[in-house]
């Protein structure tokens, strides 16, 4: 174990599908951990999802699953069944870890591998509180956030495109997996964790307040199209046509825009006017549309190159908005040492993400993902002790598959 690889010296089983459940050993993976993904032979569905290659290579697939080593297994059997539940619960300190959205399956459940290893530690990603299917698209549709959504004068919903509660999801399973090897680790006892992507989105809207507004002020929060709710940010645009992300949280930050916008005047006199205090939030919320209207004549007669210069000498929060092609392009990949070379088989060589987190000056190793399978013989021997001869009868009979 060093200072960057914390979580050295555990193993975990994962047997899972989408994006909550392979991000948590995905997160495990980059801070030490061994994670041994268990998939059907063939692969499952996400194993071909888009964005893919010209190849029909699953780039989402690979990005999830780096670090990984990859077992094949026929989980319709009895004997494929037993195989899994037997490298759960093989011997190991730091073993005994089982990560799955498959659920449903009595002979993966807390319980059956309790009664193999008394110290197991499960975590089961689920949909809706109650047990029934849901993912991350429909559990936003149900949530509310689709309504505020959007620009204002759109009549309909807007979902999004970042599956933002499968990725907190699938942070919160990686932390409450560490919590509970914590707890083993301090009593001896294993821990049945049930983690429902409903939940998630629930508890984040209640702590950001969303849910908590309507109970205690009787109504939801309006759309707002791209006005930050409760202070002052928006997006304008040059005379180049480009646009910009603007937010003054502070007093200062305002300041800093009246300022750079020469505006000066007419703000105060808005001010005088509406006997208002624009340092305060909620006057710059309240009358954001009057204040838009004032800076935007400065954005329009700037072009793009000449805003980001003058806001850089301010302390307004600022950004142009870019696509994810400029953002590659840009070069500022190469020079984020969060970011490595990966030759990624099946997909190509690219500058792969380690663990967002530096620990100690150092970000975790990156490594590409195994095809399904391609560790099977390996993971037999090493957990199971297997012989060749063990190995080759399961390929032969088709309880697992892979090398």
């Amino acid at each position: 174990m060093t200072a960057h690889t914390p979580l050295a010296g555990l193993r975990i089983v994962e047997v899972s599908s989408f994006v909550a459940s392979p991000l948590c050993g995905l997160t495990l993976s980059q801070l030490g951990a061994e994670v041994i993904r268990v998939d059907p032979i063939g692969g499952s569905a996400c194993y071909k999802r888009w964005p893919v290659t010209s190849d029909g290579e699953s780039i989402y697939w690979t990005g999830l699953n780096r670090g990984k080593r990859s077992v094949a297994v026929d989980m319709r059997s009895p004997e494929g069944q037993q195989l899994v539940q037997q490298l759960v619960a093989a011997p190991c300190a730091g073993g005994g870890i089982l990560v799955t959205n498959s659920g449903g399956r009595d002979w993966l459940t807390h319980d059956a591998l309790r009664a193999l290893r008394p110290d197991v530690i499960t975590l089961e990603v689920l949909g809706g509180t109650d047990g029934s299917p849901a993912v991350d698209y429909t559990v936003n549709a149900g949530l509310g956030f689709p309504s505020i959504t959007g620009p204002t004068d759109h009549a309909g919903v807007v979902n999004h495109v970042l599956p933002a509660w499968d990725v907190v999801c699938g942070l919160y399973a990686a932390l409450a997996v560490a919590a509970a090897v914590r707890h083993r680790d301090a009593t001896g006892e294993g821990t049945h964790i049930r983690l429902p992507l409903e939940d998630v989105a629930l508890a984040t809207a209640g702590t950001l307040g969303y849910l908590t507004e309507v109970q205690i002020n009787g109504t939801g929060r309006p759309a707002t199209g791209n006005s930050v709710y409760g202070t002052y940010g928006t997006d304008f645009t040059t005379s180049d046509g480009e646009r910009f992300m603007i937010v003054a949280l502070t007093p200062r930050h305002f300041r800093d825009l009246v300022a750079v916008t020469g505006t000066t005047a007419a703000v105060e006199a808005l001010a005088t006017a509406l006997d208002v205090d624009f340092a305060r939030d909620t006057d710059r919320f309240t009358h954001r549309d009057v204040l838009t209207a004032l800076f935007a004549r400065w954005f329009r007669e700037h072009t793009a190159a000449e805003v980001a210069e003058a806001l850089s000498k301010t302390s307004v929060l600022a950004e142009r908005y870019r696509t994810f092609e400029e953002v590659v392009k840009s070069g500022e990949l190469e020079k984020n040492p969060m970011f490595a070379p990966l030759d990624q088989p099946r997909i190509g060589t690219y500058l792969a993400s380690g663990h967002p987190a530096s620990f100690d000056g150092h970000h975790s190793t990156v490594a590409p993902a195994s095809a399904v399978g391609d560790d099977t013989g390996s993971v037999l021997r090493d957990l199971l002790g297997s012989s060749d001869s063990d190995i080759a009868k399961l390929l032969d009979s088709g309880i697992v598959g892979g090398k």
